[in-house]
């Protein structure tokens, strides 16, 4: 250890020129996960979302606050009952090095979103993605979408869906130009198009991706055409440790998130950026949309008494975790406490007050422990090897008090296979918001989502949950929306089929040389506005 500290502390007196002899300005990362595809359609996870975010655009985009703001559609009307949306796209997009007839560059028109957005949801592609457009109806098993003209496209959904707009924000409704699929001249997986900020130009699958400036972009902002850098190169060394090293030495200009084993090396314990490392980086940390829990198994055969008595156990682990002590010695003061419901800190709908949530009180564990007798009781938490950490320190808080808990580690594939099935009376889970509406997370106790269907995992079933589930469905306005999403909440936490551990956050590390980066509670990399100085 005394050896990698050393390592660390030479490496960081080193300076790296970020613009290459050419004059080039490069905006380097690493990638430890790994690229297997550049097609939006299989973007499912953040390295491949990062990359796609580069190369395509959507219909609309996201701002830093999750604010939808136009993209390819200029702008956007959505009809009274909620069923009928839309576009107007802009007519100055240019796709990629693609050519019409005369040799121009080609425009993207209506017809390529239609056609994107159908090739989504085609059986034959197997899009992970094509969920996306659950909502929308079908005609002749075909998305309900079409173009009026070469600027405008309307899309007919089968039922109200007040979170589809920002859904389309999603990598996944990139679009993408058919030709690339059907001409022999151009093979899309090795040379993919888009109209994004950068374009393709060069993927050594496992060592270096490469990507240009894009000069036909079409979104400029005070003046400046977008993006301001010339490139960029994504390294893919699978060894976070050696990867760190090279960030440290200032080959590589951020760094998301932390690992264990370096963790200490860069932050105290309350999770500030330490002094060694103050004129090399700074760090930008932001809400994450990711909730870490605790559930329960509800189970219908419970009789009136026994139901009761196991409300009670819930609440007394609720108020047993000192989430505060665990977020500083484990995680180096990353994260929230989940004092609040299930919506994540940092997204419209979240508790702000912290009042329908449980926080820390060892009076009311006791309480419940003698007046149930929970002592009496033993449970099993069911974690993977990832989060034995903080499932261990769960399990002391909780024999702290007299409670008979135990843990039981399994592997990932096991964990999801037995959750799904109702397998597991108590488990460690997390829930990472997939677009940028709390009806993400609430869906998680709508009682016709009970696993394996669906992913209702804690099998709560409540009426009156359900029916204000379905009524916000139908509610356009946001302010009115976000109201019943919070009273659903609070419905949830009454009954406590999950303890909410912490809300995660985004940390960035980036090098003092490289400006304009920002975050955002999606974690989406975006590097249009990024500017390299030296």
């Amino acid at each position: 250890m005394l050896f990698i500290i050393l390592v660390f502390a030479s490496l960081s007196a080193c300076k790296h020129n970020r613009i290459n002899k050419d004059g080039l300005k490069i905006f380097r990362y690493n990638e430890s996960a790994g690229i297997t595809t550049l097609d939006p359609a299989f973007a499912r996870d953040l390295p491949h979302i990062w990359i796609c975010n580069q190369l395509y655009d959507g219909l609309v985009t996201l701002d830093k606050n999750l604010g939808i703001k136009p993209a390819i559609a200029k702008d956007w009307s959505i009809s009274d009952d909620g069923l009928t949306y839309t576009f107007y796209l802009r007519t100055d997009i240019l796709f990629h090095n693609l050519s019409d007839s005369g040799g121009k560059p080609r425009k993207l028109n209506a017809d390529d979103v239609v056609f994107s957005f159908n090739r989504l949801t085609n059986s034959a592609l197997a899009s992970p993605g094509s969920w996306i457009f659950n909502s929308v109806a079908r005609e002749s098993e075909r998305l309900a979408i079409k173009a009026i003209n070469d600027s405008v496209v309307q899309i007919k959904l089968a039922h109200a869906f007040p979170p589809f707009l920002g859904i389309l924000s999603m990598s996944y409704a990139s679009i993408v130009p058919p030709e690339a699929f059907d001409s022999k001249a151009i093979n899309f997986v090795n040379f993919p198009i888009g109209t994004g900020p950068f374009y393709f130009q060069l993927w050594t699958e496992g060592v270096k991706l490469v990507l240009r400036r894009n000069p036909n972009y079409f979104m400029v902002e005070n003046d400046r055409q977008l993006p301001l850098i010339d490139a960029v190169a994504v390294s893919f060394l699978a060894d976070k440790q050696i990867a760190f090293m090279q960030f440290i030495k200032g080959k590589l200009d951020f760094m998301s998130g932390i690992d264990a084993r370096y963790k200490d090396e860069l932050l105290s314990r309350d999770g500030k950026l330490r002094n060694k490392y103050s004129d090399q980086l700074y760090l930008l940390r932001q809400p994450y949309l990711n909730t870490e829990y605790l559930g329960f198994y509800l189970n219908k055969n419970w009789n009136d008494e026994e139901a009761e008595r196991q409300l009670a156990l819930r609440k007394a682990i609720n108020f047993a975790i000192d989430r505060e002590k665990m977020l500083r010695f484990l995680r180096n003061g990353t994260g929230k406490p989940g004092h609040s419901g299930m919506i994540p800190y940092g997204l419209p709908g979240h508790d702000e007050s912290g009042t329908i949530g449980y926080s820390f009180q060892p009076d009311s564990v006791r309480a419940l422990m003698m007046k149930y007798n929970l002592n009496e009781l033993a449970v099993t938490l069911s974690t993977t090897a990832d989060y034995v950490d903080i499932s261990k320190f769960v399990q002391g808080s909780l024999k702290d008090y007299g409670l008979d808990a135990s843990l039981e580690v399994l592997p990932a594939a096991n964990m999801r296979q037995f959750r799904a099935n109702g397998s597991l009376p108590f488990f460690r889970a997390s829930w990472v918001g997939d677009y940028p509406d709390a009806e993400n997370y609430l869906s998680l106790f709508y009682s016709p989502n009970a696993s394996p269907k669906g992913p209702n995992y804690t099998h709560f079933d409540s009426p009156e949950f359900d029916n204000l589930y379905e009524h916000s469905l139908t509610i356009n306005a946001d302010t009115l929306r976000f109201k019943i999403y919070r009273q659903m909440d609070s419905l949830i936490m009454q009954q406590a089929p999950v303890a909410i551990l912490f809300y995660d956050e985004v940390l960035r590390f980036v090098q003092k040389g490289v400006k304009g980066l920002g975050s955002n509670p999606v974690n989406l990399l975006d590097l249009r506005r990024v500017e390299i100085l030296n």
